[in-house]
């Protein structure tokens, strides 16, 4: 189905084998995001996200190559209040441990930016995209280098007197990720044929978008919780210490944002009414032929989400199982996104 941002232009080459690969090359931009914010999730959860102290969006292509330059960071990392008021002991051993990690989630950021812009390159050169996409693609690759900036923004506010980073810029650094994932995901759907949605399945549009807004307001918190070790507090479902509104929740206006106690009453209630919202979704998809795919696995994920969100509280944050249900989120939004296209 062509839409406004697939008109053609008479100086490109634009055909639907085009526009295939073109949707190839942002699914898989899509992937390294996805990977991405699986890597961003460890990294935090190993605590590693504070080991680089300083932005060298070139030269911090190349890790440390020899001892001395090993104790370059290590000594830019003993200035800092994580290692002076919770890690005085660290060895360099362990503080590579905890370097790897934000190693390895900066340069796969930088490797995302150089597969956007080959890929770029490399279509703009052989005429294959449509003019009216053009801009859209020049966005994204300009939301890239601002999410990159975003980054550092985040770390930074970790370095000087907190030891670790603000839970206000852990939640936009992720949400600007998963705005970037929904722009790139989104654009490849619709330079793919597909059919349009019959009667039965547009019916279901309002109750998607419902789903859709109830859902990224679960995830912003999600990012709270875990800006906020949210998830070390009351480690009972479904019930907290005992009663369904803990007495020391919402304390303050602030709360929700501030409190991790408050933030992980609103998240998993919010969790909650997203499982509600799809069963009920799934109960009354009747023959919506278009949407039958996306649905099911939004069911079913939906299940599974909340079977992973409750094991890593009941638990207490295992770091495989907590990176797990992080990526779950990323998995249930995307299939949202996916029901919305098929029902647009």
């Amino acid at each position: 189905m062509v839409t406004a941002i697939d008109i053609p232009s008479q100086a490109s080459r634009a055909t639907p084998a085009a526009d295939r690969a073109i949707a190839m090359w942002l699914f898989a931009c899509c992937a390294m995001i996805f990977v991405m914010v699986i890597i961003g999730g460890l990294t935090r959860l190993t605590q590693s996200g504070l080991s680089i102290t300083e932005w060298r969006p070139i030269s911090g292509v190349l890790p440390p190559l020899s001892a001395t330059d090993w104790q370059q960071e290590f000594a830019l990392y003993q200035r800092i209040p994580e290692f002076q008021q919770l890690n005085p002991g660290m060895t360099m051993e362990a503080f590579k441990g905890i370097f790897w990690w934000e190693y390895v989630h900066r340069l796969w950021g930088r490797l995302i930016g150089v597969v956007f812009a080959a890929g770029f390159l490399v279509l703009l050169l052989r005429r294959q995209i449509r003019r009216s996409l053009a801009p859209h693609l020049i966005v994204m690759f300009g939301l890239g280098g601002l999410q990159g900036a975003l980054g550092w923004f985040m770390v930074e506010s970790g370095l000087s007197v907190r030891t670790d980073v603000s839970q206000y810029r852990l939640a936009a650094h992720f949400m600007a990720a998963l705005a970037i994932y929904s722009y790139m995901f989104w654009t490849a759907l619709t330079l793919l044929p597909s059919a349009r949605a019959d009667a039965t399945a547009r019916r279901l549009r309002p109750h998607l978008l419902a789903i859709a807004a109830v859902l990224v307001t679960t995830l912003t918190f999600g990012a709270f919780v875990a800006g906020l070790n949210g998830g070390l507090v009351y480690n009972s479902f479904p019930l907290m210490g005992g009663t369904i509104f803990p007495g020391d929740a919402f304390r303050t206006a602030w709360s929700p944002f501030e409190d991790p106690v408050t933030a992980q009453f609103i998240h998993r209630w919010l969790a909650m009414t997203v499982v509600a919202l799809i069963a009920a979704l799934w109960l009354r998809r009747g023959a919506a032929l278009a949407a039958a795919r996306p649905i099911n696995l939004l069911a079913v994920m939906a299940l599974l989400q909340a079977g992973l969100g409750i094991g890593t509280l009941l638990l207490q944050v295992p770091i495989p199982l907590a990176a797990a249900h992080q990526a779950g989120a990323v998995v249930l939004w995307t299939l949202a996104l996916w029901g919305l296209h098929a029902t647009r």
